[in-house]
């Protein structure tokens, strides 16, 4: 097997129509398909899915599946993508901060869903946790 990094992720949201602003305006992803009950995002060499499930909160367990997902951003853009964040009025969970070998902020999309933008790489991160030379 010869994975060779990072494709895509799929978020389930209640309804496309009051979560693809969010990823969208409040973002900057770019909309690439719109469907009735899905929309395929790119941001950076990312492509994201999401999938309108509806109020499906009763039916999965709160503690297992994604804890959250994080992209890349560079150092130069972090800071100015923090305020972004918090001039838009999106929840943010944890910092921004250094963490791990890099600056790091944690925010929610409109269903809860835990979005990480981190500056740095695994080998940093291992660098200060330990497990790589």
């Amino acid at each position: 097997m010869n994975v060779q990094g990072f494709n895509h992720v799929t978020i389930n949201v209640k309804s496309l129509h009051e979560s693809l602003p969010f990823y969208v305006d409040a973002l900057g992803m770019d909309l690439v398909h719109k469907g009735s009950k899905d929309a395929y995002l790119e941001w950076g060499s990312a492509w994201i899915c999401l999938q309108e499930r509806g109020d499906y909160s009763d039916q999965r367990i709160e503690t297992l599946g994604v804890d959250h997902v994080a992209f890349t951003i560079n150092e130069e853009n972090f800071h100015n993508a923090a305020q972004q964040l918090k001039e838009k009025n999106i929840p943010i969970v944890r910092g921004p901060v250094q963490r791990g070998g890099g600056w790091t902020i944690n925010f929610l999309d409109p269903d809860g869903a835990n979005i990480e933008l981190h500056t740095g790489s695994l080998k940093e991160r291992m660098k200060h946790w330990g497990g790589m030379e």
